[in-house]
This record gives structure tokens, C-alpha cells and sequence, in this order.
């Protein structure tokens, strides 16, 4: 009986059965997807850990010979064991196991075999935590297991939000028929039992599918991640997509359990009810009479009152849509400002900035002056247009109240200057003094540059201070720092070493200007108040060891040729690594290839917020299909009597548009003031005008977004018309019962 009559609701209300089919695909694919993407999240950590550090599960460190190499190896669970020396340790021993639930009771007893103490055992704790092997030793956190519970639950969560709306409205529809199948001897358990038997039936298909969609779409974003980020990133590597039988089989018990959840509620609720509440209970969709959506009543007449009152009758169970479509909206509105904000910030970058500044840089580790000496070979590369060897010192320099220039007195001078950076002394102020070290030639060069004598002798000064009270650090007010005079033969800076301001040097000045040579570098970035010096090498082997303060490392700033290309500075960097990389430990940047791995980051921190908003838009929109598709059959009656009472089914399509309308454009008007409100603080936060920023932002993605929220709802209004204009007027006002 339960049987036949499942079967035969099932086959006459097609509209309830596809809103709780399409709920069943969502969650489906959703908790599939997430299954899917954690799975090779894990895989992708693990393959990290591997490559970083090796795949060994426990280390002995020690001398073994090859008595003790064998003795490991025929351990029962020991798969294989690596010998390798390293230079700080000894010798270490790399043990594999077969079954890694065995490291931690096998190990020591390995260790006792071949005479390693127990503090000369280490254990892999970050691989071993990946496979849920744990030590209480290991105290240090991992979040990917207890992140992902937390995300799937949450998940879950809200799909029961949606999958049981759709069967509570499925349900209530036929309270009254389950009040009298109860009055002739229905159990509460044949009817929750017929429930669920529906909800199997209707949701076996759409659940299947849906789980193989979402893991083909979990191994598809990886790809995805793979175009969009590389593998040239430094600590990352290519992604390699893949899948387990056992996170199928999670996935597909997820599912099951949540909708299985969903079902059950509203069937347990519809079973306790007594035979009188429910032969009185229609399953009507229960409208307000009075007249109380005003707005849409003044647009559109006597449609926009049935419509709101309408929404309003379905807002608890359209509330879990209009919540998901609203942060849908606010998180996309944001996230596609933030990207905006992101490429003008590139802009000033050094990646923008800096264009005809640098096309590689090189750092050449704990080398002395002596690396200076190679700057003429470094120059004859072929495909170099200009080199500059660099280094960085740090001085100490006095500036008394006779030396600061008007125009930073009139700012307040070193009234607003941070203690950490100016202290004040007997005579003056204690200032920063950074020092830049360039190769003779180049110094030669910068001397021409700003229009002096190229000279050996002495330093030049930068002669540049920022206004400190203006906080726009995107247009700052710049301004001379000393007074402007010009420099004479007795003018010299007396430079003071770093903490030890007795140490002194006497630096002939050479000029104040404020031009800068040609680097990669920010000078007084964070110290607003340094005073930076320029000075050739030989210059500073003399003063060296009075000042100090050198750091260890030497820049090399290379031009290539006009418009170098992204192969052609690649075999650059292969030639300067060629040539000074048998000697020192050399690290080189290449301006377009980090100028691309930026952008591929953004676009993948693009994509990650882009699949944040979209699951909040389906999350929504499987909301608006599961209430509208459900609510269909109940609203029958409601439309019968419309027309009964001279509604024409224009006139009720009209309302069916004015639905869809406030739905979709709710989440619109609501998120609108809260996202410009968002956006104009991020912009005065930027310093970035309007005009700058409507320049970078594109709105075609918005667009294309609302348009396919606002197509998605049409949709789901479409397919109930659909369902209710072919109303017998006289069947369903007569039946009450009717299916």
C-alpha cells in the first residue's frame, strides 16, 4: 500500500520530486567537492613534507656499519633503510616502515639494537601527523583534519537547511491526507517510514551523480590551480590531481547522513500529529490578509500585494536564501574591490615602479668588498645594458637645529620623530644614516647623473624628507631636508658607528641633490627621518673600520637590453649564475617572471574568493528552487482562487516575475550601502582616488554574476509557472485532497 502510494505521489507531483532531486545534486556535489579538494589538499601537504624534508618516518643518528645496516633491514616492519652523512650530524640512518603505526613502539627497539641512545632518535612527526599518527611528544598543532571536520559539518549544516525545506514543503502539502490515513490506523512509523522511502527513492540517482560530478570537479579546480599558479613559486610544485575509494565512500556516507537528517525531521514532526490536527491542517500555503507589502503595492498594483504577501508567508523557509545570496553579493562586491586594490598596489610595486630600473636583481651572500672586482666582467655579459654592485652600511649623523631646512621646520621638524629612530643629543638629533656603497664606476656615473665632478673623494647625500604629518603615503609631500647650499670643500659629514657614536668619520660631501641612482631600493620607507649617503667603494675601504655597520650581502642591479625578454633574461641569469656561482652563494630575482608569479597569485586568491561566493550563490539558489519548485503544488489553490475571483494568468505571472524580482534583487539593494561603505573605507585607508580606482575595476564580472543569480531565480519561477498555469479551476477548489 505505502509502496503504491509513494510511487504514485511521486509520479503526479513532479515539481515537489525535482526541487528535492536538485536539493539532493547540490549537497551531493558539494560535500563530494569538499571530500574531493580536502583529499588532495592532504595529498599535496604530504607530497610537500616528502620533497622538503624527505619521506623517512624515524632517523637514527650515529656511525653504522654495515652489520647494523642489515640488522635494521631485517626488522619485520622495516621496509627500507637510507644511510647518509650529513656535516653538522654524522651519519644518519632513514628508516621506512611498512606499516607506519609501527614507528613509535619499533623504533626505540631498532635504536637499542644498533646502540643509539634514545636522544639520538628523531621521529617525523609532520609526516607521521598527516596519517593520523600522533605522539604525545608531538605537541605542535595540525589544523588540516580538524579544518576540514569543522568546514564539513558547517556544510552540512546548511545543506540540512535546504534539503529539509524542500521536504518539509513536499510533506506538509499532504498533512491532511496523513491526518486520515492516521483516523483508519496509520502508526506514526508506517508514516515516517513511507517518508523516508520517498526521500531514498527520489534522492538515489541525483546523489550518485552528483558525488562523481563533484570529485571530477574537485580533480578539475586542481588543474585549474595548476595554469593559474605554477610551479615556479617558490615552495611550491605542481599539483598532481587524484582521488581515494575511501574519501568516495566519506563523501557518499556525508550525503547520505545529511539528507537522511533532512527527511527525517519534517517526517518525524508530520507523524506526531493527531488525526483531527491533520485532517484540519490543508497543507495551504497560509497567506496574511492585510494589506502589508506597501512598496511593492504603490510599483505594481494589486500583483505586487499578493506577491509580498506571498514572500512573506515563505520567509522562514526562503530565509536561508536570501542570508546566502545577500553575503553571495557582499563577498563578491568585496573581493572584486580587493583585486582592484591589489593590481594599483602592484602598480607600485617594484614590479611597475621600477620597470626601467631593474631587470634582475642578484644577492651574493656573505661576500666582502672584494666581490667589487668582478663588477667590469659582470658588465661584459652579453645582453647587459647596465650593471651597479651595491652594498648597505649603517652610520649614525647629528643634525643640529642650524642644518634642518625651513621647510621641515615647518612641519615641527623631529617633534613627531619615533625615539626608536631619533635621539635626541647635547647640540642636535641623533639620526639614522644609511649608507649606499656602489662600485666606482657606477658613483662616476651617478655623479654625472645629478650634474657634479665625478669624483672618488667623498659621499653624496640624498637631500629628501618626507612631510610626516601628511598620511598619504601614496602622494607624499617631499621636501628639502638640510639647508639647501651648495657643497663646498671643507662641507663634510661626520658619520658615528651604531651603538658605538664614538666611533667617527669625517666624509667629504660632494653634493645634496635629490636624485637617487638607479636601484631597486625604498629609502625612508619606514624611517622617515634617515639621511641617506651615497659613497664609491674605495671611499668606504677607507672609512670602513670607523663606521661599520656593513651588511654581509652585495646586490648586483642589472638592466637588460630595451624591452628584454622574459627567455632572454632567463639566460642572463644563467650566465651571471655561471660565473659567480662557483664561488659564492648567489640568489637571483628575475623581474618579469616575479612579476608574473604575482599576478598568478592574485589570480588564484581570485579563484579561492570566486569559489567561496559562488558556493554561497548555489547554496542560495538551490534554497529559491527547493521553496519555489515545492511550494508549486500547494500554491494551486491559492492561484485557483485568484482566477476564481477574476485574476487572469497574465496577472499571475506578473506576480510570479515580481517573486522572482524581489528575490534576486534583494541581496542587491541591501548589499549596496554596506558594500560602498566597505569600499570607501578601503579606498581612504589606500589613499587611492575614485577616478584611479574605477580606471583598474572591471564590473563586467559583477555584472555577469548578478546576471546569473538574478537568471538562476527566473529559472526556478519559470519551472513553478509552469507547474501551476495548467489549473483545473473546479478540480482543485473542489478536492482538497487532490494530487
Amino acid at each position: 500500500m505505502w509502496k503504491d502510494y509513494s510511487a504514485d505521489y511521486i509520479k503526479n507531483n513532479r515539481s515537489s520530486g525535482l526541487s528535492i532531486r536538485l536539493s539532493a545534486f547540490i549537497a551531493a556535489l558539494l560535500l563530494s567537492l569538499l571530500c574531493g579538494l580536502f583529499y588532495n589538499a592532504w595529498k599535496y601537504e604530504v607530497e610537500r613534507i616528502e620533497l622538503e624534508e624527505g619521506a623517512w618516518q624515524s632517523r637514527l643518528v650515529g656511525e653504522f656499519d654495515q652489520e647494523d645496516i642489515e640488522a635494521i633491514k631485517n626488522f619485520d616492519s622495516v621496509k627500507n633503510v637510507v644511510i647518509t652523512d650529513d656535516a653538522l650530524s654524522g651519519e644518519l640512518a632513514d628508516i621506512y616502515f611498512y606499516d607506519m603505526d609501527a614507528v613509535f613502539s619499533d623504533t626505540p627497539r631498532i635504536a637499542g639494537l644498533v646502540g643509539v641512545l634514545p636522544e639520538k632518535t628523531v621521529y617525523h612527526y609532520e609526516l607521521l601527523a598527516m596519517y593520523l599518527i600522533r605522539d604525545e611528544k608531538d605537541t605542535a598543532p595540525r589544523l588540516i583534519f580538524p579544518l576540514f571536520i569543522v568546514i564539513t559539518v558547517l556544510a552540512s549544516l546548511s545543506l540540512v537547511m535546504i534539503i529539509h525545506n524542500a521536504f518539509a514543503v513536499s510533506m506538509n502539502a499532504r498533512i491532511h491526507q496523513f491526518g486520515i490515513f492516521s483516523s483508519i490506523g496509520a502508526t506514526p512509523k508506517q508514516i515516517r517510514t513511507c517518508l523516508l522511502q520517498e526521500a531514498a527513492v527520489l534522492c538515489a540517482v541525483p546523489v550518485l551523480i552528483g558525488n562523481v560530478t563533484g570529485t571530477a570537479g574537485s580533480m578539475g579546480l586542481l588543474v585549474l590551480s595548476n595554469v593559474l599558479l605554477g610551479s615556479d613559486i617558490p615552495g611550491r610544485h605542481e599539483a598532481v590531481p587524484g582521488y581515494h575509494p575511501l574519501f568516495l565512500l566519506l563523501a557518499f556516507l556525508v550525503t547520505v547522513i545529511t539528507i537522511w537528517i533532512s527527511a527525517w525531521l519534517p517526517a518525524c514532526k508530520l507523524s506526531r500529529l493527531t488525526p483531527l490536527e491533520a485532517i484540519r491542517n490543508t497543507g495551504e500555503l497560509q497567506l496574511k490578509r492585510k494589506k502589508n507589502a506597501y512598496l511593492l503595492t504603490l510599483l505594481f498594483g494589486v500583483e505586487g500585494e499578493l506577491a509580498g504577501n506571498a514572500l512573506k508567508a515563505q520567509r522562514k523557509a526562503l530565509r536561508t536564501a536570501s542570508l546566502s545570496l545577500i553575503l553571495s553579493f557582499m563577498a563578491f562586491t568585496l573581493m572584486q574591490c580587493f583585486v582592484s586594490l591589489s593590481v594599483i598596489s602592484t602598480k607600485e610595486t617594484y614590479f611597475e615602479r621600477y620597470r626601467n630600473a631593474w631587470d634582475i636583481m642578484v644577492t651574493v651572500k656573505d661576500a666582502g668588498t672584494e666581490f667589487f672586482e668582478q663588477t667590469d666582467s659582470i658588465q661584459g655579459l652579453n645582453g647587459v645594458d647596465s650593471a651597479i654592485v651595491y652594498q648597505k652600511a649603517m652610520a649614525k649623523r647629528m643634525i643640529t637645529e642650524e642644518e634642518m631646512s625651513d621647510e621641515m621646520k615647518s612641519f615641527g621638524g623631529f617633534t613627531h620623530a619615533s625615539d626608536c629612530y631619533v635621539n635626541k643629543v647635547d647640540g642636535g638629533w641623533l639620526v639614522n644614516a644609511p649608507i649606499m656603497i656602489l662600485d666606482d664606476n657606477s658613483f662616476e656615473a651617478y655623479c654625472e647623473q645629478i650634474g657634479i665632478t665625478p669624483r672618488l673623494d667623498g659621499a653624496v647625500i640624498w637631500n629628501r624628507i618626507r612631510d610626516v604629518t601628511n598620511p598619504d603615503f601614496r602622494h607624499p609631500d617631499m621636501m628639502p631636508y638640510l639647508r639647501t647650499h651648495d657643497a663646498g670643500e671643507n662641507d663634510v659629514s661626520v658619520l658615528r658607528q651604531s651603538g658605538k657614536e664614538e666611533m667617527t668619520a669625517k666624509i667629504p660631501v660632494l653634493s645634496y641633490t635629490e636624485e637617487v641612482p638607479v636601484l631597486r631600493e625604498e629609502y625612508a620607507a619606514l624611517d622617515h627621518y634617515e639621511l641617506v649617503h651615497f659613497m664609491p667603494v674605495s671611499l668606504w675601504e677607507q672609512v670602513k673600520t670607523q663606521i661599520g655597520g656593513v651588511e654581509e650581502d652585495i646586490y648586483i642591479r642589472i638592466l637588460g637590453g630595451e624591452n628584454a625578454a622574459l627567455d632572454e633574461l632567463n639566460a642572463l641569469q644563467s650566465e651571471i649564475g655561471q660565473l659567480i656561482g662557483r664561488e659564492y652563494t648567489v640568489e637571483c630575482e628575475n623581474r618579469i617572471q616575479e612579476y608574473e608569479i604575482n599576478d598568478r597569485q592574485i589570480q588564484g586568491m581570485k579563484m579561492i574568493f570566486s569559489g567561496f561566493c559562488v558556493l554561497l550563490a548555489v547554496i542560495g539558489i538551490g534554497n529559491v528552487f527547493s521553496n519555489t519548485l515545492g511550494f508549486a503544488r500547494q500554491r494551486k489553490r491559492e492561484f485557483a482562487r485568484y482566477m476564481s475571483v477574476g485574476l487572469t494568468p497574465n496577472e499571475i505571472r506578473k506576480m510570479f516575475c515580481i517573486e522572482a524580482l524581489v528575490l534576486a534583487g534583494r541581496p542587491i539593494c541591501i548589499t549596496f550601502l554596506p558594500a560602498v561603505t566597505a569600499v570607501g573605507y578601503m579606498l581612504k585607508m589606500s589613499y587611492i582616488t575614485v577616478g584611479e580606482f574605477l580606471e583598474q575595476t572591471s564590473f563586467i564580472p559583477l555584472f555577469i554574476f548578478t546576471a546569473a543569480i538574478a537568471g538562476s531565480v527566473a529559472a526556478a519561477y519559470y519551472l513553478a509557472w509552469r507547474s501551476v498555469r495548467q489549473i483545473s479551476l473546479a478540480e482543485v477548489l473542489k478536492d482538497d485532497t487532490m494530487l
